[in-house]
């Protein structure tokens, strides 16, 4: 297929990174097939989306459904358990991609999960019981202005934002929508009673995440190479407030609760994960951004794995004390201490 300049040029297609590893990373034993997104609570346990079969992206396991998996990080050697999930939900078609927690006033854990059941966007909404490590099904959420759903922040019990990626769905039509540069791909408000465009105009809305106080909302533009910051009101509209420019494609965006730093994984060139080839790996990325609300944000490049030898594909960047987490799109995860 050929691939016009601009389009070339959204995807980075020709820009490389020196390598910059940090000394004590080890691969997570039994996590081989994509770590898309990952949720930490306060307390260490982690939340990871596995298993994602998406348009124009690589699979590992194409014949394998996905699977939320546990993960303790108080532990030495922590290793991932699927959390079971409850009868009556449709694990055959089980496609999870974002994820989100919210700890409800009588401390039960709500997990938000983008599913994509026969490439359609549904957001599943679980309670975690973790007596016996598993995922209790509360309900399907399917909405005509959640035709494309990336990622998620949960702002209640059964209220949310969720970005859309693309406008189109199919894969012919979401690629020629990227190849054109339509910026059409917006943000929704959820909740039970309403439903609402809050933000738009993005070219492909990706990950979304909101700053400790709950007053800003953080939004990745992927193949804009930015993230747009918003403020949010007490009727959960958006108002734009400034945008951050990288020189990368930017994944999902995690949120360090106590210090406020943004956490983002990222792809070096986004020409090698949708064009995949076995002979030139898709690389790795991990942008550390500090004082994002300040004029001049502190940017720090902590982790990069230029030819994917170690992981590739990163989507997503999260730590948990010394901890750095970086989980993939469809490749492994590896676990870094700061």
């Amino acid at each position: 297929m050929k691939v016009d300049l601009q389009a070339r040029n959204r995807m980075n297609a020709s820009r490389e990174l020196k390598p910059k590893r940090l000394t004590n990373c080890h691969l997570i034993k039994g996590i081989e097939a994509g770590s898309e997104d990952i949720e930490i609570l306060p307390n260490g346990l982690a939340f990871i989306s596995s298993g994602l079969k998406y348009p124009g992206v690589p699979s590992f396991a194409p014949d394998k459904r996905g699977e939320i998996l546990l993960i303790d990080l108080n532990e030495q050697n922590p290793r991932p358990v699927e959390l079971r999930i409850s009868r009556g939900f449709d694990l055959a078609s089980f496609n999870p991609h974002g994820i989100s927690t919210y700890i409800g006033d009588d401390d039960a854990v709500y997990l938000f999960v983008v599913n994509h059941p026969q490439y359609t966007s549904t957001v599943e909404l679980f309670k975690y019981v973790e007596d016996d490590n598993s995922l209790v099904h509360l309900k399907t959420i399917k909405h005509e202005l959640l035709p494309s759903v990336n990622d998620i922040v949960a702002l209640s019990p059964d209220s949310f934002y969720a970005t859309n990626d693309h406008y189109f769905t199919g894969l012919s039509l979401m690629l020629l929508e990227m190849f054109l540069g339509l910026s059409w791909t917006n943000v929704i408000y959820y909740s039970p009673k309403e439903v609402r465009e809050v933000a738009s105009g993005f070219y492909s809305a990706n990950g979304i995440n909101m700053s400790p106080d709950g007053q800003y909302v953080y939004v990745a533009d992927l193949m804009d190479h930015n993230i747009h910051v918003l403020q949010k009101h007490a009727n959960f509209s958006l108002t734009p407030l400034k945008v951050l420019q990288l020189d990368t494609l930017i994944d999902n965006i995690s949120v360090d609760p106590y210090t406020g730093d943004i956490w983002i994984g990222c792809h070096i060139n986004g020409f090698k994960l949708f064009f995949y080839d076995p002979e030139n790996l898709p690389g790795s990325e991990v942008l550390r951004i500090q004082d994002i609300l300040s004029e001049k944000p502190t940017i720090s490049q902590v982790y990069v794995d230029d030819d994917g030898s170690v992981i590739q594909g990163s989507s997503v960047a999260t730590v948990y004390g010394k901890k750095l987490l970086i989980g993939t799109v469809f490749h492994r995860a590896l676990s870094c201490e700061l």
